[in-house]
């Protein structure tokens, strides 16, 4: 116990102790508070209002929950996706393609994969461009793909 009588004397003494206010639990009074500066991995300062890049995976989740209203399997998984391009600003680029320039699905797959991505947080816009080469043909699908179409 004399350890900690002394302790808590220096700890007085020096100004660190309680009598000090140097750690609280308390809330800081308004005003007293340091403000908060944000970062970025390259150690500059972040711009007031910038958002980050959006997730990949959850970019990638909803596009997943888009499907073609032929096949009972996501877009995504069938290897319509061809590039997925994200941007700090939280624009999202998507370049895709259909499984046949006459698919009926032409007009609804894109703005139903825009719609979807621009839902997830951190996205500010969306683009879906339509590409044909190279085209798609079956080797791009997942094995999942195959596997629920029964295509092994």
């Amino acid at each position: 116990m004399m350890v900690q009588t002394d302790r808590m004397a220096a700890m007085e003494e020096t100004g660190n102790g309680a009598e000090g206010h140097a750690f609280s639990f308390d809330a800081p009074a308004a005003g007293d508070s340091p403000a908060v500066e944000g970062w970025t991995p390259d150690g500059e300062p972040a711009e007031d209002g910038a958002a980050a890049v959006p997730d990949e995976e959850a970019v990638i989740a909803a596009i997943a929950s888009v499907y073609d209203p032929e096949i009972p399997v996501n877009i995504y998984e069938l290897g319509l996706i061809y590039a997925i391009d994200l941007h700090r600003d939280g624009t999202v680029r998507i370049e895709m393609t259909l499984t046949a320039p006459n698919c009926p699905s032409a007009q609804e797959l894109p703005a139903q994969v825009q719609e979807a991505v621009r839902a997830v947080p951190g996205v500010t816009e969306a683009t879906v461009e339509i590409v044909w080469d190279p085209p798609w043909d079956m080797s791009r699908m997942s094995d999942d793909a195959r596997l629920s179409l029964n295509m092994f």
